[in-house]
């Protein structure tokens, strides 16, 4: 799917073809000879010959000519002045809905017309945003966007042209769920952000890519807000800092200016650290420069270099002299060097003590510093400092800095007993916090008593969790913290507190098999009371992000195995079978009745498998098939994972989707293994040289625990190398050495199968029928 490659669909019973581009990073050399670089700017002429009369050709510009000859056109566009990689053709059949007051249109499939509505309703609105915050119009004198069948990337944000995953792009009001709607809406956002960061203003080099993606993710965020506030979107962004932070944790992380010497190095670039690294860390200087500087200076900057191209230093400068701050000076390590600190606080003698160290999850030494933005509260959020920590090390007196004489008791008498510290306020920076064991334990009461916001409360629980897996923290502490949590109803908090769950019960099945079990039942315990609240029936006029949750807290428990959620889950999914249009399953709760089938599909009860196959081969929305192949692998019999990942292969699977397939639990890690192994020379030929084939060696290969695994895994991939892969073939290798040092750790817990019994057996208020 590089290229001018092909991508197929029916109509009507029939097999057709579509005609697509994708050149981002490097492939417009693959369709025309040219000087592939973002900094070789030049309009480009192009003219189709031969196009089939009834479809539908589509270039960056409208059409300049047409001349029909029979069955058969010539097509003429003339591009703008820009890069290679964002030159776009598409053909094919197509419906569309259109604004004639933005000359705006989504294309899609015949028949898809009503599903590229909401798509486009973000589009009209999201534009006029960009228009008044850039201080600068959209320039070209149309904008289509288009949903491809076959698509590698989420989208491209070709000038004029946007092409889409249909997932991304298509939203189907029935049977799409509100993850999808609002996946619709940022990557919508995200792509048309572009036409001004990086269309507009151009990378003078793939080093400078995140001045591309991470702004067009952090802009996103700020669309989405500014259009469905109800959403809580910013509070969602911490997911995308815990990517961030998490891949940026690994030793064979690189920096968000990465230097790039050859066109095969670019796909792998496209990461965490461009996109959700470089969105944090705009995120934390928007922060600390305040959001009006801000956006004036980057509308200068988009003045400044518009049709041509810039650097990162480009973008400090226009905000240095927008704010009177020394941006370049803040900011240099944060991009230039990889990493991030963990920021340790500590009270001794009447004094704050903090220390920051480079926080890595091998829990081994790093040697970074950064100047970081410390933000703090005490007791309130009404009492919140802020200073610079520009040394290793920085000790300030209590009662000067906080204007009390004693930590632990608050500052303001109207707070009564809320003496808690909490430092970077609402996880605006791209940092962790370790805190002593006083201090760690007043937030704990702090959570329990409802003191702090979503965000803290997710930077606290985000950070015990990474800390316990760099071995700073005892695995004991993060399962007590965990129980604070257990009133928690927040969308956000316990979504990350499921994926931390997850990552809990993975690693203890190779540290202590004997406490899943205990440790499972815990979970269950902490996920009932939001469960609870929530119901299986959507309530009217509930909010978005409960709907999202619902799905989520039902997909926990019965992958923790709990037995009156599965049997709920598989008599809806029954009725469904029944009737498609039963609303006993709603979109949102749809995957989480997958997985409960899956629980108890076994090679000799095959019966809910070959259901969700049938639904699966039924349906043509995208969104149901990647939902239906994203659960088959939670299977715990093995005979039936291998079917699964080999029908991965088959061609009834489109190429991109392949992945969504591959999330195996610990159970299934070593057949995923074997097959991946068995089946390389063909994954390796398939899908070639892109990002979708570092997914497959990350998904396998990342959640072993064992040192000998690792050789295993190198004597493969010596015998079978493959260049594209290299950077995410020793980021794997590392996640597996921290998981075995991990798990040494945890194996030397004293007590720590009496713990794990305790919180097992602590008495929650407890539904009987979740």
């Amino acid at each position: 799917m590089k290229g001018f490659y092909r991508s197929t669909y029916e109509h009507n019973g029939e097999k057709k073809n579509m005609a697509v581009t994708q050149f981002e990073p490097v492939d417009a050399r693959r369709c025309f000879p040219c000087w592939d670089e973002p900094a070789c700017k030049a309009t480009f002429k192009i003219t189709l010959v031969g196009v089939p009369s009834e479809l539908v050709a589509l270039s960056n510009l409208p059409v300049v000519e047409e001349k029909v000859d029979g069955q058969l056109k010539t097509v003429s566009y003339e591009t703008p002045v820009m890069s290679t990689y964002l030159v776009a053709v598409v053909v094919g059949l197509f419906d569309y809905v259109e604004d004639h007051t933005s000359d705006l249109r989504v294309y899609c499939q015949v028949g898809k017309a009503n599903q590229g509505k909401f798509a486009l309703h973000v589009a009209v609105k999201t534009l006029e945003l960009y228009k008044e915050y850039f201080a600068v119009p959209y320039p070209l004198p149309k904008l289509d966007m288009v949903a491809i069948p076959d698509f590698s990337a989420g989208a491209m944000e070709n000038y004029g042209l946007v092409t889409y995953r249909e997932t991304a792009l298509l939203f189907d009001e029935q049977h799409s769920a509100a993850a999808n709607k609002q996946r619709v809406a940022t990557v919508v956002a995200h792509e048309l952000a572009h036409q001004w960061f990086g269309n507009l203003v151009t990378m003078e080099w793939w080093t400078h890519l995140w001045l591309n993606e991470g702004f067009a993710t952090w802009v996103s965020y700020l669309a989405a807000d500014s259009l469905f506030p109800e959403w809580k979107i910013w509070t969602q962004f911490l997911d995308e800092s815990t990517e961030g932070l998490r891949l940026d944790g690994l030793e064979e992380s690189h920096p968000i200016e990465v230097e790039i010497n050859h066109a095969c190095e670019v796909d792998e670039i496209f990461d965490a650290i461009s996109y959700r690294k470089g969105a944090s860390v705009i995120r934390m200087l928007q922060s600390y420069l305040g959001a009006e500087p801000f956006q004036r200076s980057l509308a200068s900057y988009i003045k400044k270099h518009a049709y041509s191209n810039a650097y990162t230093e480009d973008l400090w400068a226009a905000l240095e002299e927008g704010s009177g701050e020394p941006v370049n000076m803040l900011m240099n390590s944060w991009t230039k060097q990889q990493g991030y600190p963990v920021v340790s606080v500590k009270v001794k003698d009447q004094k704050l003590e903090f220390e920051q160290t480079q926080f890595l999850s091998s829990g081994n030494e790093g040697t970074g510093q950064w100047i970081v933005p410390i933000t703090l509260c005490h007791g309130s959020y009404d009492v919140r400092k802020s200073f610079l920590l520009q040394t290793k090390s920085e000790s300030l007196d209590v009662k000067e800095f906080l204007g009390c004489s004693v930590v632990g008791s608050a500052c303001n008498k109207d707070n009564g007993q809320r003496g808690w510290i909490k430092l970077n306020v609402d996880r605006a920076g791209f940092y962790r916090v370790k805190y002593d064991d006083n201090l760690a334990a007043q937030l704990r009461n702090a959570i329990e008593k409802k003191y702090l916001s979503a965000t803290d409360r997710y930077g606290i629980l985000d950070d015990s969790a990474a800390l316990t897996m760099a071995r700073q923290q005892s695995f004991v502490s993060l399962l007590t913290l965990l129980g604070a949590y257990r009133e928690e109803l927040d969308y956000t908090v316990l979504s990350n507190l499921i994926t931390v769950s997850y990552k809990l019960t993975r690693i203890a099945a190779d540290a202590v098999p004997e406490l899943v079990g205990l440790l499972n039942q815990f979970f269950i315990g902490l996920l009932q009371y939001p469960a609870e609240n929530l119901g299986w029936q959507p309530k009217p006029g509930e909010s978005h992000l409960d709907a999202m949750l619902r799905g989520e807290l039902l997909t926990a428990l019965a992958l923790f195995g709990y037995d009156l959620t599965i049997d709920e889950a598989i008599r809806r999914f029954n009725a469904y079978l029944d009737d498609r249009n039963t609303p006993l399953l709603p979109p949102d709760i749809r995957r989480a009745a997958y997985v409960a089938v899956m629980q108890r599909v076994t090679a000799s009860n095959r019966l809910g498998y070959e259901s969700l196959l049938k639904v699966y081969r039924e349906t043509d929305l995208s969104q149901e098939k990647t939902r239906i192949l994203g659960s088959l692998a939670s299977c715990p019999d093995l005979d039936i994972i291998l079917e699964v990942l080999n029908f991965l292969l088959t061609p009834e699977v489109r190429s991109q989707d392949a992945v969504f397939g591959l999330a195996v639990g610990s159970k299934g890690r070593e057949t995923a293994w074997t097959w991946l192994k068995n089946n390389w020379e063909h994954i390796s030929k398939t899908w070639g040289s892109g990002f979708l084939i570092t997914r497959f060696v990350s998904a396998t290969v990342s959640h072993f625990a064992s040192l000998d695994k690792v050789k295993e895994v190198e004597e493969f991939f010596k015998a079978h190398p493959n260049p594209a892969i290299t950077r995410t073939l020793k980021q794997s290798i590392e996640r597996v050495q921290i998981n075995a040092k991990w798990v040494e750790s945890i194996q030397g817990e004293k007590n720590l199968s009496d713990a794990v019994t305790e919180l097992a057996y602590r008495k929650y208020e407890i539904a009987r029928w979740i």
